[in-house]
């Protein structure tokens, strides 16, 4: 049973976690005109790696032991074309409105897990999935002149992240948190290699998805830097809170995620999502704290 003092602190690591990830997040939307994806994939790891392996010898040694090494790749693979997926979006959408496509994974996570268990899905997660719909629709405007491709990419990426998610609990429930990232910046880093080897190189100005190199200044490196111990802080805090704390109240507080990436917005980009984005992104919330809440235990029979 969770002691009230692990839920606190699962509670406040699940915070500064979602809110790191969201800053990294608004930083890779503000550099992705200079650094191309694939250049900051292979940075960022390459700053991450070292200290998870440092981690990992100093606190973990048992994390060294990789036990389902298919399952693992797998699950990393898919997490990277997730967010190259959501990177994708970034520089075309506002930071909040890709944020609340993004958190629609709590219902693809029902959809697909019901799907995978051939179980029934509860009438309140069908209300969720409906009223997160509705969110979608009011945030990406499906019509002639309002429907953007790039508004889809969210969602896609929330599907990839629920098929991570599911494949985490159920193929690799046995590996180390601290491996299970490790694995993750290991697939970075050969992505970003493959994308130089495969793709030709630009010729004009580098863009976010084209395979250019490009010399960074101290400026760039500080931006690296802050994108490592983002991605650093976000995995292991999240692996702590859910580790720690019960998952329908830490998954609460793991939506705090679209309130920073809204702030971030603010202050970074002047972003301010209308009317109907706004309604949109709360309706995704309400739906997506729909789809985690537990059921009230139904109350005792008197006693006779």
């Amino acid at each position: 049973m969770t002691s009230p003092n692990n839920t606190t602190r699962a509670i406040l690591v699940i915070t500064l976690a979602v809110a790191a990830l969201a800053l990294g997040d608004a930083l890779i939307k503000l550099s992705s005109g200079a650094i191309s994806l694939w250049q900051m994939f292979i940075l960022r790891s390459a700053l991450v790696l070292p200290v998870l392996l440092a981690l990992m010898a100093l606190f973990a040694r048992s994390a060294f032991a990789l036990r389902h090494p298919g399952w693992t790749g797998l699950r990393s693979l898919v997490l990277v074309a997730m967010w190259v997926a959501y990177y994708a979006a970034l520089p075309h959408v506002p930071l909040s409105v890709a944020a609340a496509g993004y958190y629609t994974s709590p219902l693809f996570i029902t959809l697909f897990g019901a799907l995978a268990t051939r179980s029934a899905i509860a009438p309140r997660h069908w209300l969720a999935v409906a009223i997160g719909f509705a969110g979608v629709l009011l945030i990406i405007k499906p019509t002639a002149s309002g429907l953007s491709a790039f508004a889809l990419l969210p969602l896609l990426a929330a599907m990839l992240y629920a098929v991570a998610m599911l494949m985490t609990g159920t193929r690799c429930r046995g590996e180390h948190p601290l491996m299970l990232s490790a694995v993750l910046n290991v697939a970075f880093i050969l992505a970003g290699g493959l994308a130089f080897a495969l793709l030709p190189a630009p010729t004009g100005t580098p863009a976010p998805f084209t395979a250019a190199w490009t010399a960074l200044d101290s400026a760039d490196w500080r931006t690296i830097a802050v994108l490592a111990t983002a991605i650093l802080i976000g995995s292991i805090g999240a692996a702590y809170a859910y580790q720690n704390g019960p998952p329908a109240v830490i998954g609460t507080f793991d939506f705090t995620y679209v309130g920073f990436s809204a702030l971030w917005g603010w202050l970074i980009f002047t972003e301010r999502p209308d009317a109907l984005s706004s309604l949109g992104i709360a309706l995704i919330v309400g739906a997506g704290l729909l789809a985690i809440s537990r059921p009230a235990p139904a109350p005792s029979p008197p006693r006779t």
